[in-house]
């Protein structure tokens, strides 16, 4: 992993509030957990970044030894890792998604 790929996610991690690492677009997901994480933010009316991984090798390499977790899609919030699909399934039905971006000050679209 080299340290630009790293930079270049810090990057785009550090300039939006909510980035959604991705394989595909919030309009043509190419993964069903992928499609699965843009419906919950959408649900949510939050407005987020999306990359796609399946565009740039580097970035679907690297944002797995970024955030040390194994699997597309990714969710960062603020900077911080939050998780992938599961993860966030699970955190909006328990409702802490959504207090996880009200605590971050994260408005609604």
């Amino acid at each position: 992993m080299t340290e630009a790929v790293q930079q270049r996610i810090a990057e785009i991690v550090g300039s939006h509030d909510v980035v959604l690492f991705m394989k595909g677009t919030p309009l043509f997901p190419q993964c069903g957990f992928s499609s699965r994480a843009v419906a919950i933010l959408e649900h949510l009316d939050v407005p987020f970044h999306a990359v796609d991984v399946l565009q740039d090798q580097e970035i679907r390499q690297g944002i797995k030894a970024f955030s040390d977790w194994p699997t597309i899609p990714q969710l960062f919030v603020k900077g911080e890792f939050v998780g992938g699909s599961d993860i966030m399934m699970e955190m909006f039905e328990a409702g802490e998604l959504q207090q996880l971006l009200g605590d971050r000050g994260v408005a609604r679209a």
